[in-house]
This record gives C-alpha cells, sequence and structure tokens, in this order.
C-alpha cells in the first residue's frame, strides 16, 4: 500500500478480543443479530440485510464506471439535493486520475473531477449556501480542506491553521472530515495528524481548536469522522472517536458533552431524521436510534468480523473471499432521502454497496 497508509492496523483499536467480546454479546440479543438471505442460486437476487423496518436489499459493485476512471480506496460519499451521489477515492495508481465521481441514484455515471486531489482522496460532504450547493473536501496528500462547485470549480483552500499554535509545520496535518455548524461555519476534524478539531466561522475564518490526542474527556484519539447532531433541544457536535473506540460529543464551543460507548472502530457519521448511521472500519454498519440505543448493526456476524481483522487486515486485498451481505472495512457511508444508505469501504479496489430499503 501506498503511504501514508493512515487507516492501516498502526491506527487499530489496540485491544481486537475486547472488541470481539463486546461484539459476541451484541449478537446474542435478536434485535441486534440481523438476518442475512443469500442471493438465488442465479445470483440475480442481491442479498436482503438487517432486521425489522431496517431491512435492506444489498447491491455490491454499484455505480457502473467510466472506462478512466478506476477504484482504489473508496473513502467518502455523500448526495445533492438533486439526488446525485459524489464518490471520493483515493487511488495508488501512477498516473493521476479524478478523485470524485458522480453518478446518478440509479449508479449512471455523470461526471469525474478532481485529479489534483490523486493519491488524497478522504472525506466528501455537501452543504447548501444559499441558493448554491458546495463540496468540502479534506486531501490528505495535500494536508488541506477545498472548497468547491459541485463541478470542482475551487472556491478556497485551508492549510494547515497557524493560530492556535499546536503545529510546528504542515506535516502535522492530515484531515480527514468536515462537520457543519448552524450558523454557516464549519469544524474540521485533524484525524491522521495531531488528533485536533479546528472550528471555523462562515467566512472560513479560524475561531477555536480543541480536542487533543488522549483518553480522557475532551480528548480523542482519531477523531476520524464528525457531523453536527441536532436532534436534541441544543446541538451538539459528535465525533467518530476512532482510536478510542467511542463516539464523543462537544458542545458548539468545544466542551465535552458525553460519550457514546461500545462502538468498536467508527469512522464517520451520518443523520436522518431520529437515526444516527455509523459505519464502522471493523466490518458493520450501526444505526442508532434517537436516545443513541443501537437499533441495528449491518453486515454483521462476530465469526465473519474476526477473520476479517485476523492477518493484519489481509481481507481487504482479497475480494474473491468477500460475502454477500457482509461489509468488510466500511468507511462512509450517508443515507439518501428515501432512506436507503450508500456504503464505501477501505479496500484496495474500491467498494460501494446501495442498501434499499426492502419497504420501498
Amino acid at each position: 500500500m501506498s503511504e501514508p497508509t493512515h487507516d492501516c492496523p498502526a491506527n487499530s483499536h489496540p485491544d481486537r478480543r475486547r472488541f470481539i467480546k463486546v461484539a459476541s454479546s451484541v449478537a446474542a440479543g435478536a434485535m441486534f443479530a440481523p438476518a442475512i438471505h443469500a442471493a438465488d442460486k442465479s445470483g440475480a437476487r442481491p442479498p436482503v440485510i438487517g432486521a425489522g423496518k431496517h431491512t435492506y436489499h444489498a447491491e455490491h459493485g454499484w455505480g457502473r464506471l467510466p472506462d478512466h476512471v478506476r477504484w482504489g480506496d473508496t473513502h467518502g460519499v455523500c448526495i445533492d439535493a438533486a439526488g446525485l451521489v459524489y464518490i471520493k477515492h483515493r487511488s495508488s495508481a501512477k498516473e493521476p486520475m479524478d478523485a470524485i465521481c458522480v453518478f446518478d441514484a440509479d449508479g449512471k455515471y455523470v461526471r469525474s473531477f478532481g485529479k489534483e486531489y490523486h493519491g488524497g482522496g478522504h472525506g466528501i460532504d455537501v452543504r447548501k449556501e444559499g441558493g448554491e450547493e458546495f463540496l468540502y473536501l479534506s486531501d490528505i496528500k495535500n494536508r488541506q480542506v477545498v472548497k468547491t462547485s459541485l463541478s470542482g470549480e475551487q472556491v478556497w483552500r485551508l492549510p494547515y491553521p497557524q493560530e492556535p499554535g499546536v503545529y510546528k509545520s504542515a506535516a502535522g496535518y492530515l484531515p480527514t472530515n468536515v462537520a457543519f455548524s448552524p450558523d454557516g461555519g464549519f469544524y474540521i476534524g485533524d484525524g491522521y495528524g495531531s488528533h485536533y478539531i479546528h472550528q471555523y466561522d462562515k467566512n472560513a475564518k479560524w475561531v477555536r481548536t480543541f480536542g487533543g490526542q488522549g483518553k480522557e474527556a475532551g480528548k480523542l484519539a482519531t477523531p476520524h469522522g464528525l457531523w453536527l447532531d441536532d436532534r436534541g433541544d441544543e446541538a451538539k457536535l459528535v465525533v467518530a472517536d476512532r482510536a478510542n473506540a467511542r463516539l464523543q460529543y462537544f458542545t458548539l464551543d468545544g466542551k465535552h458533552a458525553g460519550f457514546v460507548s461500545e462502538m468498536s472502530f467508527p469512522a464517520d457519521i451520518d443523520r436522518r431524521g431520529d437515526e444516527l448511521l455509523v459505519p464502522d472500519l471493523h466490518a458493520r454498519v450501526t444505526i442508532l436510534g434517537k436516545d443513541n440505543e443501537v437499533l441495528v448493526h449491518l453486515g454483521y456476524h462476530a465469526d465473519w468480523t474476526e477473520t476479517v481483522l485476523a492477518d493484519r487486515f489481509r481481507m481487504r486485498g482479497t475480494p474473491k473471499e468477500w460475502q454477500p451481505g457482509r461489509f468488510v472495512h466500511p468507511h462512509d457511508a450517508c443515507f439518501d432521502d428515501s432512506g436507503n444508505i450508500f456504503v464505501v469501504e477501505w479496500v484496495p479496489t474500491g467498494r460501494v454497496t446501495k442498501l434499499t430499503r426492502a419497504d420501498a
């Protein structure tokens, strides 16, 4: 794998046995043990995963790529107001290729762009500002966050923040994802660098920095993904505190506000209604309810997860061993307006799965 390889076992949770123990105990509950129905003998029907109202048809290998793009690690996914799906990947090919591909809801290729992010493709999020939508791109190769139009025209780029005085140089800054504040500002998670969260106002001016590496309340270890959680009376920032195996909540001015424990290796967060969607690099996608209770682990089985995590993540490079209805390393996921889910995985060949609601 090419360097930097920031999702490799060096950033894994140090106690994998603890994860298996917790995951196995969770699987013992019927509501947390989703069924997987294999495809028929012809392979024409996609597997069905999930349980109850969270039951989905899983279409692996979704999206028809153009000839000039070959997936690398598929790292980010978001959907614009028109329903177009944007997928960001990190290619290790020698020849630069577009890092962002856009598809319609049926998986037909629409356009691609972003050769300048080749090898650095990571987080991608979309926000409407006034009457126009913009993309916020986290670029780990060039150590920057870039705001663009939906077709890739650059509005601004942000290198590492010098104001907080926590960096000696850009070498310590590797931003992984962005979350949006209700006042028009935003937060950047330095997930692969120095474990800080940086807050900016609506004019992209630095406001404050909080977090930093550690296990105690308010500290982070690989703040890989983040999201604004406005389900309650007071909006808060929720962070996928990945290497600490938890979600951590902060007030909008950066004060610690709580934990969601019993996560495995959470990579990012999305929200629809009262539900949080948490892709987990340890072979599952979790949906949490309005009180952050686990509603379902999609694609999960303890034995499968043990196999995926064995041998220093060997499974990610052996597609012939992947199983229908199971995930390998979910890195990002998002809901569409109908409640379907798109999942992208950290595997060298890329892997995009559309989960279509079974009751749709």
